[in-house]
């Protein structure tokens, strides 16, 4: 059964965590004396980041699995050695066993423990090498090491915190202490695997809502507009900041929006939502696109102290004349497909909205003939990098937009992404990417 950790020892964790001041006497009697090792612990499992997002999800219980299901990795090449620790600690915790430093990398790989007991002196492989090993893997790194050696001087010790060890005890050892000590860096992995479970779960409904706010049918708006309208959005992380809306305004106009955060992550996934939220409301009440960026900029910036902005372009399209007037601020351009040929829509980018009140943008216009196709996008599209730091750039998304045959909106904007992803390979996603194609149909 998982056991719920008491408020007092979740308090101290925290503070550790959050690099706060904590009692030392006090995180000493809880977690044993190498409470340094500990919170190297818990920022390397739970992260800096999320580290300062914890006290938000105190309101409930954190749930952690019982310590008996806890698996402990023991490597020491001196078979008394790992006898000793295997009698203390069976009864206790699942053990596997390693008699060299290569062995226990293998058993690791294959079967990831909750604690390693780690030796220094072995041969071939020492221990601080293995702990070096563990510790450069992203699989491996998080996972709470404690160096048992007769290597009692200081400089060893620091040496093994150096090298990312979590404790050190010298041998000979009081078996009383070691289990002690394993226990405590037990306790720690266990809440920091706990917490990370339930931020991921928070974030993961952050996800759906953040994505629920975007619109749900955009076919409903461009109903009857003589245009079809397809888009996507994909965060880096579990949430973002990129977004697209488009509106039908009472009189029959389409209003089509992109935009872009800056940063990444909550902050940005926040100031996402309340730029939403202004251009739904003030999107339909004005009819030129730069009427609409100076309204949203002005709101965005009337309260904003962590001076955050967003670049957003903005197009009016009139469905009777096939006008588009579009103004940006700060954002990239959209491409312009016709005949084949592929070109930037003219404009200047002007300046990024939310920063400062009083933006000026300039308004443009172009005739959609029918067939025309735009595309806009955010800069993950364009910055989207590979293994060699290549980034995917206007000129590929050039090409790729140029030989794609006479395509709807939502297959042209499935030929960029596939393009995007065939450079970027196994590189992990560095941004946002959002996309929306705009097609006149007649």
């Amino acid at each position: 059964m998982p056991k719920v950790i008491s408020k007092k020892v979740g308090d101290a964790l925290l503070g550790v965590a959050a690099n706060r001041q904590v009692c030392p006497t006090f995180l000493e009697i809880t977690f044993g004396n190498r409470y340094k090792g500990l919170k190297r612990l818990l920022l390397s499992g739970i992260g800096v980041e999320a580290a300062g997002l914890i006290p938000l999800l105190l309101d409930g219980p954190i749930l952690m699995r019982d310590l008996s299901e806890s698996r402990i990795l023991i490597v020491d090449d001196v078979r008394t050695n790992v006898d000793v620790l295997v009698s203390a600690l069976r009864n206790d915790y699942k053990l596997n066993v390693a008699l060299n430093g290569e062995s226990a990398l293998r058993s690791v790989e294959k079967n990831p423990p909750d604690l390693v007991l780690l030796d220094i002196m072995m041969p071939d492989l020492d221990g601080y090498e293995v702990c070096r090993r563990l510790r450069a893997s992203a699989v491996t790194r998080e996972i709470p090491v404690m160096f048992l050696s007769a290597l009692e001087e200081v400089k060893d010790k620091a040496y093994g915190f150096e090298v990312g060890g979590n404790d050190y005890l010298v041998k000979p050892f009081e078996v009383l202490e070691v289990k002690a000590r394993v226990r405590s860096l037990l306790k720690a992995k266990a809440y920091s695997d706990a917490v990370k479970e339930k931020l991921a779960s928070e974030l993961r409904i952050a996800r759906e809502i953040q994505l629920g706010i975007l619109p749900a049918d955009i076919s409903a708006a461009t109903r009857g507009t003589g245009v079809e309208v397809h888009a996507f959005l994909e965060p880096a992380r579990e949430v973002g900041g990129d977004l697209f809306e488009v509106l039908r305004a009472s009189d029959g106009r389409l209003v089509v929006v992109i935009g872009d955060v800056s940063g990444k992550g909550i902050p940005a996934a926040l100031f996402m939502a309340v730029t939403m939220t202004l251009i739904r409301t003030l999107g339909t009440q004005f009819q030129k696109p730069e009427e609409i960026l100076q309204r949203v900029n002005d709101a965005l910036a009337v309260q904003n102290p962590r001076n955050m902005f967003v670049t957003i372009f903005c197009g009016v399209y009139e469905p009777a004349s096939g006008l588009l007037s579009y103004a940006s601020a700060g954002h990239p351009s959209p491409m312009l497909v016709r005949d084949g040929r592929c070109k930037i829509l003219p404009c200047e980018p002007g300046m990024v909205a939310g920063a400062f009140s009083g933006l000026e943008a300039s308004s443009y216009s172009l005739e959609l003939a029918a067939g025309d196709l735009l595309l806009f996008y955010t800069d993950g599209v364009t910055e989207a990098f590979n293994a060699a730091g290549e980034a995917f750039g206007e000129n590929r998304l050039f090409e790729e937009l140029c030989r794609q045959p006479v395509q709807n909106a939502a297959q042209s904007v499935a030929g960029v992404l596939e393009a995007v992803r065939r450079h970027a390979g196994e590189y992990p996603q560095s941004d946002d990417i959002a996309m929306l194609g705009l097609r006149r149909l007649s």
